[in-house]
Order: C-alpha cells, then structure tokens, then sequence
C-alpha cells in the first residue's frame, strides 16, 4: 500500500466544519426541537455564516490564491451546497466523517459512513481525533479499531483520500508531574508523543494519507513528526498544520515554522481565520461583505505567509 498512499502537494485549506453550534459562533447549545421556529431560525444563521466563510475562500482566489493549492472542509449536515459548489470548481474537498466534539471518536453515522462519503466524493475524508498515546489502552484500542476500519475503506473501496486530524489532550497524570503547567506539556511533552501517536496508530495499520497536526514551536520537532509519518516507505504521506488552538499571531508563528520543513505541506485552518469576523457580524458590529472581505483577507494572508517561508527556506 505505501507506493499508492499518500499526499504530497501544497495544500491550504479553509475549515469551517463546526456543527454543534456553535461554539464557534457563540451559540451555547442547540435550541430544543420543540421551539421549531428557532430551531429553523438557528439553522438559518448557521449555514449563512457558512455562507461567508465560503465567500471568503472564493474571494481570496480571486485575490490570487493558487486554486490548485486550496481547499475547503465542512461538513454535510450545514455545509452540502457548499461541498457540492467546490467540487463543481475544481476545489480540493473534504468532509467530516467523526461525531463533532466527542472525547472518543465514533462516526457521524454509525454503519453508514461508507454511503455518506460516497456521496459527496470529497477529496479527503476527515477524521479528527484525541489520542494520547500514554492514556487509555482499552479507549486507543477502540479508537485505532475504527480507524483502522476507515482506513480500509478509503485505501480499498474510495476514491477519497484520507486526512486524520491528530489531537493530544494531555492526561490528569502527565500534567501533574508538570505542576498543572500546560505550556511544558505543549512544548516538551507533546511533540513527542505525537511521533508516538502517529507510531502507534500506524502499526494499527491506520494509514493516513496526510496528518493533520497541533502546531509545534520547534522545527526539530516539526522534522520529527514528518519523518514518523514517513517511515517505512510511507515518501508521500504529507502533514498539515492546525493552528487553531492559538490565537491568530501565534497561529502564524507556527506556520512559519512549519513552512521551513519539507513534507508539512500546509495547513487546515478554521477560528484563527473566521472567529473574529464572524463574531462582528453576530453582534451587529459589521456588515455581511465586510466579513466576507476580512476572511478573504486572514485566508489569503495565511497562504501568503506559508508561501513566502517555503519559497525562502526549502525553495
């Protein structure tokens, strides 16, 4: 399988895939079915913020980001017209197959998860997952079980390729000897379990075709985690950055970095973009082409950054 697997393009997507509402965009829980009006109300907005990121994307292609490097993520339950609109152009797709915001990954429709990334045909089905590799032995086992269920499945009956959006919360016990200190976990801990991780689920026979990773400070780390992913002969197996966990000038930070070393081919990208824009809009502040116009310009600027450190340092 490794001569086939894999990913090893440029590749900047746009995430937007939130659907338990929102935490992203403010709303603290889904309104009750029996409340109709504001549930239809609720869904409403919801896919019309959708709808601004989306126009954003496109407006920062217009603007001069590369198509052939772009894409977009979002999921089917808000996001259908928009997967079926980026595909018609020619975008890179990819679409959720995990329940949202689960500490334990399970997929969105149980036994027919095959049916729903058919039907879409996305570029990339996605899987977002937490795995400590030092946590719960009989939890990691259920997890790589599924997994390794997916990855079958893409690497055997799909078109679709596979991206696995790699999370490591830490354990009470690992933080304990750190003091409560969650900036060494994330500095000196983590990287390396991140190469354990991918270890781990690899021998799982879990086979990404690109990784999605926590973003690292350290570009020995950022090495390390590429050449975890591709060992073995896995040469094509890409790794994208997510820097979402940090606020928007620390994000650039860790593109930066990971711009530098060959194999992280880009990033996936979602609150560090569209957060504040969209929060703007929700409480009346600004208007819908503004915006529209400020995610054009964070999506845009993010590529640019990625671009310019790759160009000078890998060439």
């Amino acid at each position: 399988m490794t001569a086939s697997l894999g990913f090893d393009r440029s590749l900047y997507i746009l995430s937007f895939d939130y659907r338990n509402p929102l935490l992203a965009l403010g709303w603290e829980s889904i309104l009750p079915p029996e409340h109709a009006a504001e549930v239809a109300s609720t869904v409403s907005e919801i896919v019309t913020a959708k709808q601004f990121v989306y126009d954003g994307f496109k407006a920062a292609l217009a603007a001069g980001v590369p198509e052939d490097k772009a894409g977009i993520l979002v999921d089917e339950q808000f996001g259908a017209k928009f997967l079926g609109d980026a595909a018609a152009k020619g975008y890179v797709t990819a679409c959720p197959a995990e329940k949202s915001e689960q500490e334990e990954f399970d997929f969105e429709y149980g036994q027919d998860f095959a049916k729903h990334i058919e039907a879409f045909h996305p570029t990339f089905c996605k899987v977002q997952v937490r795995y400590n590799p030092e946590g719960d032995k009989d939890l990691n086992r259920r997890q790589s079980g599924r997994l390794k269920r997916l990855s079958d499945y893409l690497h055997g009956e799909s078109r679709s390729l596979f991206l696995l959006e790699l999370l490591l919360p830490p354990e009470k016990a690992q933080l304990k000897e750190l003091k409560g200190d969650k900036d060494a976990y994330h500095q000196e801990i983590r990287p390396r379990l991140k190469v354990e991780a991918i270890q781990q689920l690899q021998d799982a026979q879990v086979e990404p075709d690109v990784w999605g990773i926590e973003g690292l400070d350290r570009r020995e780390d950022c090495e390390r985690v590429v050449a975890a992913a591709r060992r073995g002969g896995r040469d094509k197996v890409g790794c994208i950055i997510l820097p979402d966990a940090g606020k928007q000038e620390k994000a650039l930070e860790w593109l930066t970095t990971a711009a530098g070393v060959p194999g992280l081919i880009g990033f996936a990208a979602g609150r560090s973009i569209f957060w504040g824009p969209l929060s703007r809009w929700l409480a009346r502040e600004s208007a819908p082409k503004a915006a529209v116009a400020e995610i054009g310009q964070h999506y845009r600027e993010f590529v640019n950054v990625f671009e310019r450190e790759r160009s000078e340092k890998v060439g």
